[in-house]
């Protein structure tokens, strides 16, 4: 007897998509990928500006707590797809990696597009097919999806449905976060969007905005609460951001919501210790500008020398001034957009979804990537939860497909 080859439809071209599919088809399942961009994994090249850092070469017990409350319901999705998977995927894939002295993973090339080429092909040898501009707009009658086209609505129907439609940030991309709405109402418990790794709104001076906006803060350590974080960051016209301050976003962005403002410490001297610094500053200005006796005295630049005036005037005492270095408050009153966010909190909370990433109240349908409700810092972290993601998803797709007799 033979059975009739089943099909799942993937919505979402970003890597949890991609992932999805290529675990399906692997399985002898026809899949079709609908993406409402031309082309598919723009977001992910985006990540390949900045080298693409795949993932993480820490020990997968210490990766697993970067999730922070998402760490137990991501574990299976991740220890059944670690980074040393991903690495040896990529590689299979002609992009050899390796691990930089930060512990951040890379591929040789340090580049996302002959990974992206070369997926997609392979992809497309599998037999896994694309359509193109087919904007997902919600759920028909009996399952069926909805999408918008340059031809007019289509509605597809499927064996089972993997959505991967991504967070909401850098929407421009693809990602608008407009399926909350439809899923919240079709009975899935959704977590509201939040930026994550994002910049923060500060009330600078006119000074201050309209000389330094764009200057990076380098060798810097930022604390907030008991944490601390060194890296660099950057002032920008409405606020701060940078590697440090996305490292720190979480607790401050909650911190905002709950009491209206955050206040940030920043050591602009994290490699001086403070005894040290007073001894340099009780030194003779010797007619020098304050500015002057500051960079040579303490080793500041610019920016960060008009970065201690926004706290009022300077403390005319050397252990008042090498204080105001070593913890110069910046009073954070707003997360940046959205839209402007490295990645995308809140989604799909996973008390509504089974051990296979089904949501209860949607049989056959499957939750991958951002959508899930989880953030994670930059490090590799993000990149690897959906590439895990999406195999346990298609993985679940399987499962059920089995166990419902669809052909398997």
């Amino acid at each position: 007897m033979t059975h009739e080859k089943q099909t799942v439809a993937v919505v979402g071209g970003g890597p949890a998509g991609l992932m999805a599919a290529e675990t399906l088809a692997n399985a002898g399942i026809a899949v079709t990928v609908y993406d409402r961009m031309p082309s598919l994994g723009r977001k992910f090249l985006l990540a390949g500006r900045g080298g693409l850092n795949l993932t993480h070469g820490e020990a997968l017990e210490t990766f697993l707590t970067r999730y922070g409350a998402a760490a137990s319901a991501l574990a299976p999705a991740i220890e059944a797809f670690p980074p040393t998977a991903l690495r040896a995927w990529a590689e299979e894939l002609g992009e050899p990696t390796f691990v930089g002295s930060s512990g951040r993973v890379f591929p040789k090339s340090f580049k996302a597009s002959p990974l992206l080429r070369a997926w997609l092909r392979r992809l497309a040898g599998q037999g896994v097919q694309t359509c193109l501009r087919h904007r997902f707009v919600g759920l028909g009658a009996g399952g069926a999806l909805r999408f918008e086209t340059p031809a007019g609505p289509v509605e597809v129907v499927a064996d089972a449905t993997v959505l991967a439609l991504g967070g909401a940030s850098w929407p421009r991309l693809g990602a608008d976060g407009g399926w909350t709405g439809e899923l919240a109402r079709a009975g899935l418990d959704i977590a509201p969007l939040q930026p994550a790794n994002c910049g923060f709104h500060v009330s600078w001076s006119p000074h201050l905005r309209e000389k330094f906006a764009g200057a990076p803060l380098k060798s810097i350590a930022l604390s907030f609460e008991g944490r601390v974080q060194r890296g660099e960051a950057v002032i920008t016209e409405r606020g701060i951001e940078g590697g440090a301050v996305y490292a720190l976003s979480a607790p401050l962005r909650e911190a905002v919501a709950a009491r209206g403002e955050a206040t940030l410490l920043i050591d602009l001297r994290p490699d001086v210790a403070a005894d040290e610094l007073v001894r340099r500053l009780e030194k003779p200005r010797a007619g020098q500008s304050m500015s002057t006796y500051l960079r040579k005295a303490a080793g500041l630049p610019p920016v960060a020398i008009a970065l201690l005036r926004e706290a009022g005037p300077l403390p005319a005492d050397a252990a008042g001034l090498a204080a105001r270095v070593k913890a110069m408050p910046v009073r954070l009153t707003a997360p940046a957009s959205i839209e402007r966010a490295i990645s995308t909190a809140g989604g799909v909370r996973f008390d509504a979804l089974d051990t296979g990433l089904m949501a209860r109240a949607l049989p056959g349908v499957f939750i991958a990537g951002e959508m899930l409700d989880w953030e994670a810092p930059t490090g590799g972290y993000l990149l690897q939860a959906c590439f895990a993601s999406g195999v346990a998803a298609g993985r679940g797709a399987i499962e059920f497909l089995k166990s419902h007799n669809k052909g398997l």
